[in-house]
């Protein structure tokens, strides 16, 4: 993931209205490249505060897209959305896996780069694929209300990968919440 990308996505939101759901999520891709550069290269606590961040923005982003976006999409294209919500699965089992490791290691320095790579083919997917449809699908007022329904959902998001919920819209609307109280228990202990 590069830089250009961020800033070419961050450049695409910028053209749209505040609460877009498009824009929204073009501002989250451009956060999470920003994030994995950051883990990449900090050292320290700083990489230990960085990939924290990137999980929890991961967690709380791909289970609101799930949520939100995911059965607005499926009503256009049912394959495009089973795709992207397998993707996802598959990327939470990895966020899960890279969350047990020591962010020190070499290990974690391999997995991160193999993750990075999906996650940046995910996001790619979506914009090129699931976002135009997204636009084409739905009128503005439309888009700003899911917009406004994704940050909702985001802020009772989970904060930590469950494989268990992923790739489900069902399980993310049934279990989530649960699974969100737990996180940020967790996390205000840690």
């Amino acid at each position: 993931m590069t830089r250009t990308e961020a800033d070419a996505e961050r450049a695409a939101a910028a053209g749209l209205p505040e609460d877009d759901v498009v824009g929204i999520l073009l501002t989250q891709h451009a956060r999470i490249r920003d994030l994995f550069a950051e883990v990449r290269t900090a050292t320290g606590e700083h990489k230990e505060r960085a990939f924290d961040e990137l999980r929890a923005l991961l967690a709380a982003h791909e289970t609101a897209e799930e949520m939100i976006v995911r059965p607005v999409s499926r009503q256009s294209d049912r394959q495009l959305a089973e795709a992207c919500n397998e993707e996802e699965h598959k990327a939470t089992k990895m966020l899960s896996r890279l969350e047990k490791m020591d962010v020190h290691s070499d290990d974690f320095a391999f997995e991160l780069a193999r993750f990075e790579q999906s996650v940046s083919e995910h996001a790619e997917h979506e914009e090129r694929e699931e976002f135009p449809r997204l636009r084409a699908a739905r009128q503005e007022e439309q888009l700003e209300t899911m917009g406004r329904r994704l940050r909702t959902a985001e802020r009772f998001a989970p904060t930590h990968p469950h494989a268990s919920t992923a790739g489900s819209t069902t399980a993310q609307w049934t279990v989530g919440p649960i699974a969100s109280i737990i996180d940020r228990v967790r996390d205000a202990v840690r």
